[in-house]
């Protein structure tokens, strides 16, 4: 691969200088030809290229590795200014919200090493596709659907370490030389945050990559019928371009079909759902014990189940920094809500901490270059937030198994 240092400028540079300078397929499929040009998600090189290409006339569509959510965070810049928290908590959306804000850390952290945005040469593109009024085609998954199947894809005891690598790379200070900044292309933005873990899963390595390559080749195919004869450029990671040139030239299955079917979320697993029950009906089995043995025994359990439970809830929340009268809140929370899963303890401190500590439109402006940082993350109520959220619900999940043992340890 060329040294980015040599690679023709803005100036010089022809479309066939360029793509003899990018990793490139050319396929026809029914008809219609697609050329696909691989980047760097964070490249300066890429960005030129891109620009080069879309500007040349030589196409007459684009197709660009984005979903809708994808493409508006990319030309709408107030989208986390927009955003609700306390809809995101009542949703149940604030993992999803978090694992995004970790993608684009990691994806921030090397960009702001060589002055150039995440995903500019996808803006690129689809600004491209305006100026010169051309169909702008978003045909990857939509990136809540890919994480989704990503995390179920693997066991239950191996989601510690997808998590874990998310954090990672969201707190890493390693600084990356430009060098290895271009060999992103042949990898994927978010098989690099979990390149190690990754190469060790198969599942993964189809949910992040695979199966993206399955679904943007049935949604060019599904976008591009009828259109014999046209001819349309096609951006996308370069670590994309093999599979999606296998699956555009070869894969016979009805586009359409093939979209609707790796769109699914796969059912958790059914038994996981029960256990918090279970777990909540063993504790009152063990208070409804308590008081038939004697009044001070029940009264006792009950004691042990508000302290550990709700001091684990609270502990999280003050981890977290959450204000006074959230931690307070998570003190009352959490033994009530671990008796009825379906209302997390991270819920109710989420939203008084939401209440509390509005952030300003400043705040939600800063929020993803706070979202870099460990500072950033505890110093920016939007993101503070959603820690209280997270350790909120991992205190009263610890509180509520130890809580558990002392029990039935009194009661034995």
């Amino acid at each position: 691969m060329p040294d980015s240092n040599t690679l023709a400028t803005p100036e010089t540079a022809t479309p066939e200088t360029l793509l003899s300078e990018q990793p490139t397929r050319e396929i026809t499929r029914d008809g219609v030809h697609y050329l696909l040009l691989g980047t760097a998600h964070v490249s300066r090189a890429s960005v030129e290229a891109v620009k080069e290409m879309t500007g040349s006339g030589q196409f007459d569509a684009i197709a660009v590795e984005l979903c809708p959510a994808r493409h508006q965070a990319l030309t709408k810049q107030q989208q986390w200014k927009d955003m609700d928290l306390y809809r995101i908590i009542r949703e149940k959306k604030a993992g999803l919200v978090m694992a995004n804000l970790a993608l684009g850390a990691y994806q921030r952290r090397i960009a702001d090493q060589f002055g150039i945005e995440p995903g500019a040469e996808l803006k690129a593109a689809a600004d491209a596709a305006v100026a010169h009024d051309l169909p702008l085609q978003l045909v990857d998954r939509d990136l809540a659907t890919t994480l989704k199947r990503s995390y179920r894809a693997v066991p239950w005891y191996k989601r510690l370490v997808l998590s874990t690598g998310l954090v990672m790379s969201t707190v890493s200070s390693e600084e990356i030389d430009e060098d290895q900044i271009e060999k992103l292309k042949e990898g994927d933005i978010l098989e690099s945050t979990f390149t190690e873990f990754a190469e060790q899963s198969p599942e993964l390595y189809e949910a992040l990559i695979g199966e993206r390559d399955r679904y943007m080749a049935a949604r060019l195919r599904q976008e591009n019928r009828g259109n014999a004869g046209k001819r349309i450029l096609v951006v996308i990671g370069a670590g994309h371009l093999e599979g999606l040139a296998k699956y555009l030239g070869n894969d016979q299955e009805d586009p359409q079909t093939e979209v609707e079917q790796l769109s699914q979320l796969p059912p958790p697993t059914r038994w996981l759902k029960f256990i918090p029950w279970v777990i909540a009906a063993l504790v009152l089995t063990g208070f409804w014990i308590g008081f038939s043995r004697s009044p001070e025994l029940g009264w006792q359990l009950v004691t042990l189940w508000v302290l550990i439970n709700g001091g684990c809830a609270a502990v999280g929340a003050l981890m977290a920094r959450g204000h006074p009268l959230t931690v307070l809140s998570a003190m009352i929370a959490a033994p009530l809500t671990s008796l009825n899963p379906a209302i997390a303890a991270g819920m109710v401190t989420g939203a008084v901490e939401s209440w509390l500590r509005k952030p300003k439109v400043s705040d939600l402006e800063r929020l993803r270059d706070d979202a870099t940082t460990v500072k950033g993350w505890f110093k920016n109520p939007a993101t503070r937030i959603l820690l209280v959220f997270f350790f909120s619900n991992l205190g009263s999940a610890i509180g509520t198994w130890v809580a558990g043992f002392q029990i039935f340890d009194a009661l034995s």
